[in-house]
């Protein structure tokens, strides 16, 4: 086990392990409605976005439920990065419409997690912010076991169908936030290649360096062995790099080794099947172990976004894509937490791309190995490369404060001022 700059007098012993049933390859979201009736379901409400409910997926997986006597409606209106408002608008029509035996979510991380909250919210008292995590929101855990819910990705990315997060922006307070417990863990993943011949090479660049992160982050997080025991009632998800997390996160970073590039330049088929199993592995390594710094920052990157429109997104808003947010400072988050673990960096940039030449220094190996391939997928060149400046550094540095749910995770203790520094260093990454 890795040692760690933690060193807890009673350290915690155990680690924790979950997942959802998982359906994987082409042709597995045309079996949706017979799982579903295997549940007894008879009235299912199907989540998606107005981009994905175009390409006709949607309604097809919904279609196919009426064979198996199941009522289906489709609910289009969801938002591409949720916010709380988005949220509401689709906790509303759901209560309106219900009662609903099980969700379908068919699209992206932002149907998905719409999808959580719904159920969340049809199924337990209380509105959106009680269950917010804390510092923003109260916190609250359900009381309710909550509906059976399908995740069915579009996007090779987020890892949601794996994981108990629902991530939203708080418009109000320009910060990027989430709902975490393990209730919200999808029932079952249904990860279908057929259905990301749709994504375009934008959303597939920013989408994959959202895999590639949640992969890193999970392996390069401080070892559950470095936390001080808990009581059974104390566990959360996410406990820290552990032997199994590992090994997910290993196979998705050797996956999008040989898959990532060619995803974006042609898209083709087999680099097509290789991400979305990448996303899937990602998220079934991250949703266990924890995400950390690069993360924690890409709240407030996106959550404040000015007037930047990425290519291959909605053009009618300003955003900083999830993935995209996260990737732009990542290399320096890694270069600062290089010597909490030397080896567990060094494979990691080893297991991404073989055929990388070593650097003279072993602390810029994973850095370079990020930038080479952020340039070669047309990711922007740092927070620069998305609107900000030197002056938006303090606002920035307290929205990555605010996620210390994140930054526990961190190999190593993180401060305003390691955190400021990441920033400034990310301005211009070349």
């Amino acid at each position: 086990m890795t040692t760690s700059v933690y060193q807890p007098a009673d350290p915690e012993s155990v680690f924790t392990y979950g997942a959802p049933r998982l359906k994987f390859g082409v042709g597995a979201a045309d079996e949706i409605g017979y799982d579903l009736s295997e549940t007894g379901a008879r009235r299912v409400l199907v989540v998606t976005d107005p981009g994905v409910a175009a390409t006709g997926h949607p309604q097809r997986v919904a279609d196919q439920m009426g064979q198996f006597g199941i009522e289906a409606h489709v609910f289009d209106g969801a938002h591409v990065e949720p916010t709380d408002e988005s949220l509401q608008i689709a906790v509303d029509w759901a209560r309106e419409h219900g009662p609903w035996d099980a969700i379908v979510a068919v699209g992206g991380g932002s149907s998905i997690d719409t999808a959580k909250a719904v159920d969340l919210l049809t199924t337990n008292p209380g509105e959106l912010m009680d269950y917010v995590n804390k510092p923003v929101g109260e916190g609250r855990a359900p009381v309710n076991p909550l509906a059976p819910l399908v995740a069915v990705p579009t996007t090779t990315g987020t890892g949601a169908e794996s994981t108990t997060i629902c991530v939203l922006d708080v418009l109000a307070l320009k910060v990027k936030t989430g709902i975490s417990h393990p209730r919200l863990r999808p029932t079952m993943a249904v990860v279908d290649p057929a259905l990301t011949r749709t994504q375009p090479a934008g959303v597939t660049a920013a989408s994959g360096m959202d895999i590639l992160c949640h992969a890193l982050e999970s392996y390069t997080a401080r070892p559950y062995t470095s936390y001080d025991r808990k009581r059974p009632e104390e566990r959360v998800p996410y406990c820290g790099s552990n032997p199994i997390a590992d090994m997910w996160s290993e196979k998705a970073l050797s996956l999008l080794a040989e898959s990532f590039r060619r995803a974006v330049r042609d898209g083709d088929d087999d680099a097509r099947a290789k991400m979305a199993m990448a996303a899937t592995f990602a998220g079934m390594g991250f949703g266990n172990a924890g995400v950390h710094i690069p993360h924690a920052n890409a709240y407030p990157i996106a959550g404040r976004v000015k007037d930047f429109h990425p290519k291959d997104y909605p053009a009618d808003e300003p955003m900083v894509p999830h993935g995209m947010s996260v990737s732009l400072t990542a290399p320096e988050a890694f270069r600062f937490t290089f010597d909490a673990d030397p080896g567990r960096h060094l494979r990691a940039a080893r297991l991404l791309d073989p055929r990388a030449e070593e650097t003279g220094d072993p602390a810029e190996f994973l850095p370079t190995v990020l930038t080479a391939l952020m340039r070669d997928i047309d990711i922007p060149g740092g927070i620069g490369a998305v609107g900000y400046d030197e002056g938006d550094i303090p606002d920035l540095v307290d929205g990555t404060m605010k996620q210390q749910r994140l930054l526990a995770t961190a190999p190593k203790p993180v401060t305003e001022d390691d955190v400021a520094g990441i920033y400034r260093r990310s301005l211009s990454l070349w």
